[in-house]
């Protein structure tokens, strides 16, 4: 049965596209491309499937849609660059099977040159077919924030870049079923890069403010009435907030290597954000021997283990490389999490709380690494025997904020 559209990779960035295709009433099948971190609920996969989406397993069912949209993931290589294996499966289970006419588009986060240098000659040589003649080939950087109830994928503009004026009007009359704005880039490489910018701007302002965390301790500061105070302006400032460090599956590009030129206040935002963790070990220990107790054997309770609030992903979360330092410690880690049934580190499971104000009060410390809704952390704060917030959500007084 032929559908509209294919989503080509079904983790953090697929699936939401599938979700929003299968509302706008776009008959959509979804093909994986390996191992993927999206999910669904059950309720959620029963109202797709009844709106009209349809998972794929045989390849062959790529060459009858309209649109092709390449999601897959694209974590960090050895060498820093995006791994673009998943990609390249993609690329060439669509080529065999492509179409004239149709049109392909690349969501996955790439460098810019990718979408003609990468993954044009991939169709074309598996196809026979020729972009911007014979199929539409385009990029559009995906914009997804896991978790966020006021974002809606009608209310997100998405930019388009084509490989040809042709090629980004039929991009361009897709996303237009599914958001109210559509920007044109000139063309794929700008498109690209301002994905590269998105997550770029994400990363360097977190460093700037993890930064101004420190330095606030330091000083006896409140860095939270500070950005309080700051957010106020109407102009030239966007408020961040700092936290133990970034996670998520946006990595920070610094366009380093043979074809690129690096980005020194990415690397240096980079350098900045993976120290978070081991200053969060650090606060921890002073506080534990403020209060005349040491790291080694202390009873150490993680709330929120995810890389967001409000969700189950665990894609480079910081509580990780928390929980290991602090096992190197010789403390005792246990963990409450709503969204994460089981955990392991080092190969070996994390006792999980189930009663979160018991765990706390038995606790010598706990650390707040991620503020997930159900969290209720006025009574967290009475209940801990010692807490640290990372997130600075608790009332003002409550507990000691990074």
């Amino acid at each position: 049965m032929p559908a509209d559209l294919a989503v080509i990779g079904l983790g953090h960035l697929g699936l939401p596209l599938a979700q929003a295709a299968v509302a706008a009433g776009i008959s959509t099948l979804g093909y994986r491309t390996g191992p993927e971190g999206g999910s669904l609920t059950p309720a959620e996969l029963r109202r797709m499937l009844a709106g009209g989406f349809r998972p794929a397993t045989n390849p062959a069912e790529l060459g009858r849609v309209r649109t092709a949209v390449i999601c897959a993931p694209t974590p960090r290589g050895a060498d820093g660059a995006p791994d673009l294996g998943q990609v390249e499966s993609a690329a060439r289970a669509l080529a065999a099977r492509l179409r004239p006419h149709t049109t392909v588009i690349l969501e996955s986060p790439v460098h810019p040159g990718t979408t003609e240098a990468f993954l044009r000659p991939l169709l074309e040589t598996g196809s026979g077919l020729r972009a911007g003649r014979d199929f539409h080939l385009a990029y559009s950087p995906s914009r997804v924030d896991p978790g966020n109830r006021d974002v809606t994928p009608a209310g997100t503009p998405k930019v388009i870049g084509g490989l040809t004026p042709a090629c980004t009007e039929s991009a361009a009359a897709f996303y237009g079923r599914l958001t109210d704005k559509v920007v044109r880039a000139r063309g794929p490489r700008e498109a690209e890069t301002v994905q590269v910018l998105e997550t770029n701007f994400r990363h360097v302002n977190i460093a700037l403010v993890n930064e101004m965390a420190v330095l606030c301790h330091d000083l006896g500061v409140d860095l939270w009435d500070v950005i309080r105070c700051a957010e106020t302006k109407p102009f030239g400032f966007q408020a961040f907030r700092p936290g133990p460090g970034v996670g998520g599956h946006g990595i920070a590009q610094d366009l380093g290597g043979p074809s690129g030129r690096p980005l020194r206040m990415v690397e240096l935002a980079r350098q900045v954000n993976n120290h978070m963790p081991q200053y969060v070990i650090q606060r921890a220990a002073a506080l534990l021997n403020e209060h005349g107790k040491s790291a080694r054997a202390a009873r150490v309770l993680l709330l929120g283990v995810t890389y967001k609030a409000d969700i189950a992903d665990q894609q480079s979360s910081p509580a990780h490389e928390i929980a290991v330092r602090l096992m190197e410690l010789g403390a005792s880690v246990s963990y409450h999490d709503p969204h994460v049934p089981a955990w392991s580190v080092l190969g070996r499971p994390v006792p999980r709380a189930d009663s979160l104000y018991e765990a706390a009060a038995d606790a010598d410390l706990t650390i707040l690494l991620q503020q997930h809704r159900t969290y209720d952390l006025q009574g967290l704060s009475v209940k801990a025997q010692l807490l640290l917030d990372t997130r600075g959500a608790t009332p003002t007084g409550a507990a000691h904020r990074l």
